[in-house]
């Protein structure tokens, strides 16, 4: 039994390929272990605050120091992060928006990156402290980016398994369903997909 985290970041709605991708891979997940619970976390039904001086000062207070004004001011980093920690999996839709992942996931991640909690520095440099996870993506996108051309400019899976990485989260597998605008790719591109989907 797991705790599976499903992060949305697509503006699409439930026409989102991400999201359907996100949804196959949680159904493979459940078919290995059953009963595990899913916790959906929908990043464009929120406006996620974006990060300024004050949500940042916040960020290297103490927890017994902060003042009502600054607990409101951390409340959604504090909740993001709880989320995380407790989940075993984390499925992140993220669909390719000129070239990179939405905004609404990259504040997300802004909001997770907290100095002595996700992630801390040893004498040999950065240590990610968010460890025993496993992180599928679900990548979608209108042309086609894990090989050709359009590789170099594919900002989304190097970037996620890069960061996230850094937080301690080795164990990321990408998922794409491509080519979406592509003709004689877009028909099958979905099937396809999903039929990759692996399951460790």
């Amino acid at each position: 039994m797991k705790h599976i985290l499903h992060l949305i970041s697509s503006i699409q709605g439930n026409e989102s390929y991400s999201l359907k991708l996100g949804k196959a891979i949680i159904e493979k997940i459940q078919d290995k272990y059953p009963n595990s619970t899913v916790e959906e976390f929908n990043l464009t039904d929120i406006q996620i605050p974006h990060l300024h001086p004050e949500v940042l000062r916040t960020f290297f207070i103490p927890e017994d120091q902060l003042t009502p004004q600054d607990k409101e001011s951390i409340g959604f980093s504090d909740q993001a992060v709880k989320q995380l920690l407790a989940a075993d999996i984390i499925v992140i839709g993220a669909p390719l928006y000129n070239f990179t992942i939405p905004s609404s996931l990259k504040a997300w991640i802004d909001h997770i990156t907290r100095a002595g909690i996700t992630f801390g520095y040893g004498e040999n440099g950065p240590v990610g402290k968010v460890t025993e996870k496993k992180v599928y993506v679900a990548m979608s996108s209108g042309g086609i980016y894990s090989e050709g051309p359009g590789k170099t400019n594919d900002f989304v899976v190097p970037y996620l398994k890069a960061f996230l990485g850094f937080l301690g989260m080795t164990d990321l597998t990408a998922y794409r369903v491509e080519g979406l605008k592509v003709p004689g790719v877009k028909e099958n591109a979905m099937k396809k997909a999903i039929e990759s989907i692996e399951i460790d």
